[in-house]
């Protein structure tokens, strides 16, 4: 129940995320933002640990820790607030959705979980439908095409990230993990320090950069990590396929906003993609009779 939870709260809060990056990115620039947003996360998650005294991940854990940190704390933040200026905040989620495809990818290279048909089927349909997402930004006068390849960026550090953070919470507390990986994305995204000084003019400004510090970094990134401690990478990449809707309906609400048509076809066939990679095969065993098991894990 606990996890179940944490994974909700996780998924709630990232799609949110996406409606108020797109709502203040127009007053704050991508790195600022980023920035920002790493700074009062740090400062929550740093009060956290005095609080609790969490178990530290060990010296030769901290490759791993710059890792997560700068690929998915930094690029992550920086390629996605940067991409929210150029599509709306659904097209977005829904090429973000290509990182579970990615992740088991990476698992397969680097994890030794092999690369099953389900996999390299799942990898064409999703590519496919980042390709008509990019066609729906050309033809569309509120988007353009780089936004879409942003997206994609944003997609691979977020993979990068969960295949690094993954084996860090074996032997450290996730709270300890998300504080360490939140300050090292926050050391990358210093040199924009002058544009978040120049940018955060005014209260409501600084509500929504602490907003995202608060709700969808320090709080969600700390659920996350404490599902991922308990349940397998590609599987709890497998909720995120909630976002995207929840981020349509969120952008709808609060900005006005629906994704194009076509746009829309392209995030079905993403999600069909990652579903595909995620399918199960039935499996005969002696003493167990049938059972289900995900190809590939």
């Amino acid at each position: 129940m606990k996890t179940a939870a944490a994974i909700a709260t996780t998924v709630l809060l990232w799609a949110s995320a996406f409606v108020a990056i797109r709502h203040v990115g127009a007053d704050v620039r991508p790195g600022a933002l980023a920035l920002g947003r790493l700074l009062v996360a740090a400062a929550v998650l740093g009060v956290l640990v005095l609080a609790r005294r969490p178990r530290w991940p060990g010296r030769g854990a901290w490759p791993r820790l710059v890792l997560c940190g700068v690929a998915w704390l930094g690029v992550y933040n920086v390629a996605l607030n940067a991409a929210e200026r150029r599509v709306d905040a659904g097209t977005a989620a829904m090429v973000i959705n290509l990182g579970p495809v990615l992740i088991a990818l990476l698992a397969g290279l680097l994890l030794g979980e092999g690369f099953p048909r389900t996999l390299l089927l799942g990898m064409a349909t999703a590519f496919a439908g980042a390709v008509l997402i990019g066609v729906a930004a050309a033809g569309d006068t509120r988007a353009d095409p780089w936004g879409v390849v942003l997206c994609l960026v944003a997609a691979v550090g977020y993979a990068v990230g969960v295949v690094a953070q993954k084996p860090l919470l074996s032997a450290a507390d996730p709270l300890a993990v998300t504080f360490l990986t939140t300050l090292v994305g926050a050391v990358a995204c210093l040199p924009f320090a002058g544009q978040l000084l120049a940018d955060v003019r005014t209260p409501a400004t600084a509500g929504w950069v602490v907003y995202l510090g608060v709700g969808p970094t320090a709080l969600a990134f700390s659920t996350w990590a404490y599902a991922l401690a308990r349940t397998g990478a590609g599987k709890l990449g497998a909720t995120t396929y909630l976002v995207p809707p929840l981020v349509v309906v969120m952008a709808w609400v609060a900005l006005g906003e629906v994704p194009a048509a076509l746009a829309l076809g392209g995030g079905a066939l993403c999600l069909a993609g990652v579903a595909v990679t995620r399918a199960k095969r039935l499996t005969l065993t002696s003493r167990q009779g049938v059972q289900w098991s995900a190809e590939g894990r």
